[in-house]
């Protein structure tokens, strides 16, 4: 059998020429897809070697704001920051409701993709097709990250293509967990918030990790559109639909349930965002320390360092201290006073625990409710609290521990009487007291706990002007640099302090002399959490011995000692524990005071208006700023034990023996002058001249009186307890002093309040010519024979001894009555009488009166 092989068909031109020109096409269309191909890596490796390295991402410098925290650490002040305001926190800080929040709003899809979804990029460029323009949609997480951290915000292809470049680059080198967290961290929130962190303390006050549900969903819608969806914005209503968006999509991908989810959304949420008055706290403090680190470490690196600052601020007393001055300054409004300020130091460390530099940082600049037609200012930025003020005779304490430390005692006697200070100048100084009267001899502690100002200026004249200013200095003080700007005007506040510095002075009072430097901050960290500074105790430096102190501190905590001013129950009594207390009221009713301390917690308080434009009279400090200091203290003192302060006794100072004194003045005592002989002046109880011959016999009697000087009489004021001066005189004051002190006793001697003082003067004629008896006869002009009645006036300053009536030459009748029974015999009838009287007084001075009467016959 023959198997015939099939012939095979071969094809047609035409067939060949379709077969060849379908080959030319495929292998045009590989070489085309090709060069495409070769095209697009050439472009994406030209584009990709000027691009930065995904694993830089790492290294390079993220700005992050500085943040102020209370004591504790866990109470944030205020987020100090430029134009980014970011915290960056690790993955395992961050919520999940944040991370799946985000998740559902931004990129469901980022667990399961390479960095980006090209179903949203080819629906993105089709839309970029059709608006012939760039749009931005179609980014996953990755791609949002690249664009914030590592690109510029263009809208360019070259843009895109880099971006998605180097989103394949992080995800090969991150995982989706690192993406997420530099993504939570970098992302911008509005309000100048970068990152979940400055998020959630921006908007709700709380660190991240804190968020619940609705907050985190809120936070999450913002993205966005920052602008448009902000909490603060006029949009409100699109920010709250978008977070209940967020809530939906999370239910719907099995973050949470549905309950969960329609719980969060019938939250108000809006009614938890932080006013942006609450985005600062206790904020004249926190200006106070963002200056001192803006000063120390610059702009740039507080704004953008990541500090984390460990203040001193104790956060309970700043809002005890904040709630006192407001409800003050409310109440202060009948007296003129539209501001007040309060600082609290812990005396034992330095560290200042509450500052309130006014009653409202946010407050307007004109507040209402001011007495019409009074200035009334107040400018709510101004810290007070750092700005200086005149003390009023809150500066007094300065003085007499300054006069306690040269031997002066509480003790000590000056003389509260009107003087005149003679000054370097030429021109004479005359202060007068708050009450406009004078007291006359006080003790030192009734001065000063009084707040008389005639003996605190007596007192700063007797230690010099600078070695006042020198201990006030030491205590605390800053500035009153140049001395001889000061007069002794100082001592009633005529110099500027600060309430800060004079706070902090108290408080180097209430440890007993120990100083320890004011100090705003305990710890400093960098953003890597390398300590920059930090606060170490230490024994502080004693500037005055304790006994000084003790002297002061018996004054000023006892209320007996102010009582007699100030009446018994001021704001400034204590009776459960040891308080000191001090005011001040500058002239003018410009500034009032109230400073004071326990060995523990040192309180100062002004009160006033910002231009020092007047308060009402009687605006002084124990009405405008006690009130206040009290108020805060009764709160915070709850939280203190009942301490006391070092005893001083004056045993210990007077009398005699090695370190102690026995001069009369200054141990509070007035020298006597013993055995003085005088004469009582009639008609003038308790007057008397010295002794001489015009003195009566007999009438001249030993007495003792005070013996009337000024202390500069017994003392050198560069040593006052050395010997007492041969020539006093030769003191400038002392002249001026002795005049005072002289018509003092004058005066109240005429108004017979005082009985001690010695004569000035020896008796002369005239003292006693002018109390010699007087007598006159009062007779009718005729009288009949038989009974008749002579009568006398007398007049005996000195006591009458006898009176004796004699008719014709003889004595009718003798006695001390001044009138006589007589009998006219009747050989008289017709003719007359001679009457005469004579008086003799109990000193033997006389004097006598004759009349002639007639007899009707």
């Amino acid at each position: 059998m023959v198997f015939l092989k099939k012939k095979r068909r071969v094809p047609g031109e035409r067939e060949q020429k379709k077969f060849l020109s379908w080959k030319l096409f495929f292998r045009i269309s590989i070489v085309v897809v090709g060069i495409v191909f070769v095209s697009i890596i050439g472009v994406f490796a030209y584009i990709a070697k000027d691009l930065p390295s995904a694993g830089s991402v790492t290294d390079r410098f993220i700005a992050e704001s500085t943040k102020i925290y209370d004591r504790t650490g866990t109470h944030l002040l205020y987020d100090v920051h430029g134009e980014e305001k970011r915290t960056v926190i690790a993955f395992s800080d961050m919520p999940d409701v944040a991370k799946y929040a985000t998740i559902s709003l931004e990129d469901q899809d980022f667990y399961s993709h390479y960095g980006i979804k090209l179903s949203s990029i080819l629906r993105a460029v089709f839309k970029d097709i059709v608006s012939f323009g760039v749009s931005q949609g179609g980014s996953t997480i990755t791609q949002q990250f690249v664009k914030n951290s590592l690109l510029s915000n263009e809208k360019t292809l070259t843009r895109k293509v880099k971006e998605v470049i180097l989103s394949f680059e992080m995800e090969a080198k991150f995982s989706k967990d690192e993406i997420l967290a530099m993504y939570l961290n970098e992302i911008p929130y509005g309000s100048n918030a970068y990152g979940i962190e400055a998020a959630a303390q921006t908007f709700f006050g709380k660190p991240a990790k804190e968020l619940t549900l609705d907050e985190a969903a809120l936070i999450a819608a913002l993205p966005q559109a920052t602008a448009y969806y902000s909490p603060y914005g006029s949009h409100r209503d699109a920010l709250v639909a978008r977070k209940n968006y967020a809530l939906r999509q999370m239910a719907k991908l099995g973050y949470i349930t549905d309950d969960q989810a329609n719980d969060a959304i019938n939250t108000d949420t809006l009614s938890k965002i932080q006013t942006q008055k609450n985005i600062i706290a206790a904020p004249h403090f926190v200006m106070y320390i963002k200056d001192y680190l803006q000063q120390k470490y610059g702009d740039a690196a507080v704004e953008q360092g990541g500090y984390k600052v460990i203040t001193t601020l104790d956060w309970d007393k700043q809002q005890a201290a904040e709630k006192a001055v407001v409800d003050g300054a409310e109440k202060n409004k009948k007296w003129n006073a539209a501001n007040a300020a309060l600082v609290a130091i812990d005396p034992k460390t330095g560290q200042i625990l509450a500052m309130v530099g006014s009653k409202d940082y946010f407050g307007a600049v004109e507040p209402a409710g001011c007495i019409a037609g009074k200035s009334c200012t107040f400018e709510p930025n101004i810290n007070i609290a750092v700005t200086d003020q005149q003390p009023g005779s809150s500066f007094k304490p300065y003085v007499y521990l300054t006069g306690f430390t040269k031997g002066y005692l509480p003790e000590t006697m000056l003389y509260d009487v009107d003087t005149e200070f003679s000054t370097v100048e030429g021109e004479n100084y005359k202060p007068q007291n708050y009450s406009g009267t004078f007291n006359g001899p006080v003790q030192v502690k009734k001065a000063l706990g009084g707040s008389l100002n005639i003996p605190a200026v007596k007192m700063l004249y007797l230690v010099g002007v600078n070695d006042a200013i020198d201990m006030a200095k030491k205590l605390g003080i800053t500035g009153l640099d140049n001395k001889n700007d000061y007069g002794l005007s100082l001592v009633l506040g005529g110099g500027d302090v600060k309430l800060l510095d004079h706070v902090s002075a108290y408080a180097t009072l209430a440890t007993g002399g120990i100083r320890h430097n004011k100090t705003a901050i305990l710890k400093i960290e960098d953003s890597k959490g390398q300590t920059m500074e930090e606060y170490k105790q230490d024994a502080g430096e004693r500037v005055v011995d304790e006994k000084y102190v003790a002297m002061l501190d018996s004054i000023l905590s006892n209320n007996e000692n102010r009582a007699w001013v100030f009446g018994e129950n001021s704001p400034l009594r204590f009776d459960t524990r040891q308080v000191v207390a001090k005011t001040g009221t500058t002239n003018g009713f410009r500034d009032g005071w109230t400073m004071g301390y326990t060995p523990s917690l040192a309180v100062g308080v002004w009160a006033g208006n910002n231009d020092n434009s007047s308060m009402v009279t009687g605006s002084d400090g124990v009405n405008v700023a006690a009130p206040i200091w009290r108020e805060f203290l009764d709160t915070v003192l709850t939280n203190y034990p009942t301490e006391e302060f070092p005893k001083y006794n004056p045993d210990d100072e007077i009398g005699d023996g090695d370190g102690k004194t026995d001069k009369p003045m200054l141990n509070g005592e007035l020298e006597q002058k013993e055995n003085l002989k005088v004469c009582a002046i009639p008609g003038n109880k308790g007057d008397y001249c010295i002794a001489n011959k015009y003195c009566p016999d007999g009438k001249s009697e030993k007495k003792d009186f005070l013996n009337i000087h000024s202390i500069l009489y017994y003392v050198n004021r560069d040593d006052p307890r050395g010997d007492i001066p041969e020539h006093p005189e030769d003191d400038s004051q002392y002249k001026n002093w002795e005049e005072g002190v002289k018509k003092w006793y004058k005066d109240n001697k005429q108004k017979g309040k005082i009985t001690d003082a010695p004569p000035e003067d020896e008796c002369s004629e005239n003292d006693f010519k002018k109390y010699q008896p007087d007598v006159s006869l009062s007779l009718p002009s005729s009288v009949s024979t038989g009974s008749v009645t002579l009568k006398a006036k007398v007049d005996a300053p000195y006591g009458v001894k006898t009176i004796t009536f004699y008719v014709d030459g003889d004595q009718a009748c003798s006695g001390d009555s001044e009138s006589c029974s007589y009998d006219v015999p009747d050989s008289k009838s017709g003719s007359s009488i001679t009457v005469k009287v004579k008086v003799v007084d109990d000193n033997g001075n006389t004097s006598s009166d004759q009349e002639s009467v007639s007899v009707d016959s």
